[in-house]
Parts: structure tokens; C-alpha cells; sequence
């Protein structure tokens, strides 16, 4: 392949940048224009551009590939048979007959979808593609670019966490030309001119600190769970999916000084008994100045939700400072978790789970408005009012083989505005849990102090 700088003038040939006075679809007067779609009218060229553009990648990270209408779909195209990466189209509006699908092809939800454009401007249509795609629940990390117009669209996308992989700039294409005396120093400087002066400016959407947090909740095991982050520095909860008392308490000694909460499963406790198992569990807690967080996921009537809440052998009420519940019970159905702060479910991080956007949003209402609802376990951003806390969470691994997606600190507080991780496997499974716990434990932190 020859190099990325010959690449460029045997695209050049085929008309894809002209210089002079054109008026963009803004209503402002460009010293330049750029059109790529010629790029699909050369096979070998094509070809060319989807290694190029692979080169760049992480592909372990994607499960698919979305070219943005229209002009990118043949290079998203290129690029899904060129890495066997599959892809799904995405229309520019619904069809109004048949399926009326504005996303076609197979894919599953939870799945990581790769972005595709050819230029990016003010990046305003890219930001709107993307939510088009999340609303079929796929989740976009990255977008790959051909040409930036440096206009301040790449720095938008940054700022809301994602990455933004581009081939080349204008001004590196501009000096390409200059060299090869295609392009004089007086068409540079009305296009340096020109981008100095039309940049697009924003304002970085603002995570909100804790301390901020603290001032917009009244409930107790809120105010708990934030006053302890700040002071331990840590937003990390651990999940001790083990299933004897021994393990379970063997894990909250090693973690405890480096977690927000413990997230349990008591009825996988094998050899469970309150006095054995829930007394020193919680002399732990207070010990090492964590909260439990009961993973219980009710899911029924609200009379019915009571009772496992507060009776039968794990008498939960009495020591769960959190509890997760589902809400498709309805909003009564939260009413009698009086002792705990409730965590709704409001989407779940397995590959095919069925809490789609619709259900994300009525079920997001709900939490809003509920007294007993502090937060809400999610892969999507949720309201300021409440604390997010983001399952999957892997510094190393981007699956489990068994449905698990997983993403990394960085990614949920920048883009998903997280409040708290949640970590498992990447803890109790590791060969040092406590080393294991403290790498998480400042991952995490130093992740939300960038965030804020």
C-alpha cells in the first residue's frame, strides 16, 4: 500500500476537495468544499481508504459497523468486508411502510457499534445519529472519520466521551497540496482565516460533583453512600457474587477499605444464617465504613415485594442500606421500601435484555418521581436528580461469553455521566481481590474527577 500522503493525491485526483467560493447548506461562505462520495466510484481506492481507516481501530472493540447516511455508507460498507465485522444500515428517516425500521439489518441489543462519516463539521449530525442508534439499545464508543473540517465538530464529540478517530485534517491536507505546488500560500491563509473564525463553540455538558449531589438529596442512604465517596475517594461498588458466608466475608475484609458498598446476593449464600452471616457482615461494614447493597431485584406486587422485603429468612429491611428493584410492578409497587434506598432497574447490561428504550423512559419516570428511589442501575444517562449506577464495568475484558457487556471506567463517567461503578468479576475473580479493588478504586476516581 503506499503511503497515507500518495493515498491522499490519488484521491485528490477524483475531485473530492475544491478550493474557491462556495456557500454551505449553513448559509456561510467556504473557501473550500469537500465531497467524498466520488471515493465510491474506484474500487482500489475504496479498498484503500477501509484499510486505512481499520489501521486506526481497536476491532476488538465492535460488534458492528453503521455507516452515516449517505455518503459514508459504501466506506462503512468497504470496511465490514474488509474486517467481517458485520453491518447494519441506518436510514435516514423510517420507512412509512412495511417494518417502518429506521435501523436495517441483524444485530442484538447491548451490542458496540462502530460510527462511520466522511466529514465532520459541527459533528451536530453525527450527535443526532448516534441517538438514533442508542434508541435501538446499541451503545457507540467510537467514530471514524475520513476528513475533519476542524471546525470544532471533533471536539464536541470528545467532550460527551466519545472517541473520534480521523484520517486527515484539513489544514494536514492543505500542506499536502503546498508541497506539491497545487495549492499557493495565499488560498492557506484565506482558509486558515476562514476556520479561525468559524469554529463551533459549545459548552462541556457538566457532570455534577458529589458534593453538589449531596445538595439535591434528602433521602439518608443517599446522603450515605455520597458522604462516603468523598471521603474515601472512591466510587466503587464491589459484587460478591460468591455463594458461601466464609467467601463472602473473606471479600468484604480485602475490599472493604477501598469500596462505597458491597453489592450482595444473599440467596446464593449456600450456608446462609443471619447471626453467622448478616452480624459480622455488618460489623465489616462499619468497620471498614461501606454500605450493603442488596441485589435482590424485586419484581412484583407491592404487597408481595413487603413481605420478601421484611420477612423470611433474610429479613432484608434489617440491614440493606440499598436495595435494587425492578419497576414493572408500577409505582406502588415501591411504596413499602421504608429502611433502604431504592435502586431502580432501569435497563441491565446483558446482551438481548428486553428493558428497551421504551421501557428505559416509563421506567425512568417512575424513579424521578418516587420517595424511596435514590438511583437507578443503567447503561444510558438519567437525570441529575438521581445516582447512576453503571453495571459491566472491566478494566481488561469486553465480554463474559455468556451475554456480558462491559465497558470501562473512563467511558461510563464521561459519557454516561456515572456516579457509581459497579465491578465484579474483574474483583472476586481476580488471583489479589484487594489489589484488584484498589486499582478499580482509583481508575474510578480519577475517571470522575476528569469527569467533572
Amino acid at each position: 500500500m503506499e503511503t497515507k500522503r500518495e493515498f491522499f493525491l490519488e484521491c485528490y485526483k477524483l475531485g473530492i476537495i475544491k478550493f474557491g467560493r462556495f456557500t454551505l447548506k449553513s448559509g456561510i461562505e467556504s473557501p473550500f468544499y469537500v465531497d467524498l462520495r466520488p471515493l465510491a466510484s474506484d474500487p482500489k481506492i475504496l479498498k484503500h481508504l477501509a484499510d486505512y481507516l481499520l489501521e486506526m481501530l481497536p476491532l476488538d472493540n465492535f460488534d458492528l459497523i453503521c455507516g452515516v447516511p449517505y455518503a459514508a455508507l459504501p466506506m462503512a460498507t468497504a470496511m465490514s468486508l474488509e474486517s467481517y465485522i458485520p453491518l447494519i444500515i441506518k436510514r435516514k428517516e423510517a420507512k412509512t411502510y412495511g417494518t417502518k425500521k429506521l435501523i436495517e439489518g441483524i444485530f442484538k441489543k447491548g451490542q458496540n457499534c462502530l460510527l462511520v462519516e466522511d466529514v465532520i463539521t459541527s459533528g451536530k449530525s453525527l450527535i443526532e445519529t448516534i441517538a438514533e442508534v442508542e434508541q435501538e439499545d446499541l451503545k457507540v464508543s467510537d467514530i471514524v472519520v475520513v476528513l475533519d473540517r476542524q471546525q470544532g465538530g471533533k471536539e464536541l464529540l470528545e467532550s460527551k466521551g466519545f472517541r473520534v478517530h480521523t484520517l486527515f485534517n484539513i489544514m494536514e491536507v492543505c500542506e499536502i497540496l503546498r508541497t506539491e505546488n497545487m495549492l499557493d500560500s495565499e488560498e492557506i491563509k484565506r482558509i486558515t482565516d476562514f476556520l479561525a473564525g468559524n469554529k463551533i463553540h459549545f459548552e462541556k455538558e457538566r457532570k455534577l460533583p458529589y458534593e453538589e449531589k449531596l445538595k439535591l438529596t434528602s433521602h439518608p442512604s443517599a446522603r450515605k453512600i455520597l458522604e462516603i465517596a468523598l471521603k474515601k475517594k472512591t466510587n466503587l461498588i464491589a459484587s460478591a457474587d460468591v455463594t458461601t458466608t466464609a467467601e463472602l466475608l473473606n471479600l468484604a475484609e480485602k475490599v472493604g477499605p477501598h469500596i462505597a458498598a458491597l453489592k450482595t446476593h444473599i440467596d446464593i449464600i449456600t450456608d446462609f444464617d443471619f447471626d453467622k452471616t448478616i452480624l459480622p457482615l455488618r460489623d465489616l461494614a462499619e468497620k471498614h465504613n461501606f454500605l450493603l447493597m442488596e441485589d435482590r431485584k424485586f419484581a412484583d406486587i407491592g404487597s408481595t415485594q413487603e413481605m420478601q422485603y421484611s420477612y423470611g429468612l433474610y429479613k432484608i429491611s434489617s440491614w440493606a442500606d440499598l436495595i435494587t428493584s425492578q419497576v414493572i410492578g408500577g409505582y406502588r409497587s415501591l411504596d413499602y421500601f421504608l429502611n433502604s434506598g431504592v435502586v431502580a432497574i432501569l435497563s441491565m447490561s446483558s446482551e438481548g435484555c428486553l428493558t428497551d428504550a421504551n421501557y428505559f423512559q416509563e421506567a425512568l419516570k417512575v424513579a424521578e418521581t418516587h420517595p424511596n428511589v435514590i438511583g437507578g442501575v443503567s447503561q444510558k444517562s438519567i437525570g441529575k436528580s438521581l445516582l447512576l449506577f453503571t453495571p459491566g464495568v472491566n478494566l481488561s475484558a469486553k465480554g463474559d461469553g455468556k451475554g456480558q457487556q462491559y465497558n470501562t471506567p473512563d467511558y461510563v463517567f464521561n459519557s454516561l455521566h456515572t456516579d457509581f461503578i459497579i465491578v465484579g468479576r474483574g474483583i472476586y475473580k481476580a488471583p489479589d481481590a484487594e489489589k484488584a479493588a484498589l486499582e478499580y478504586k482509583i481508575a474510578g476516581w480519577e475517571a470522575y474527577l476528569k469527569s467533572i
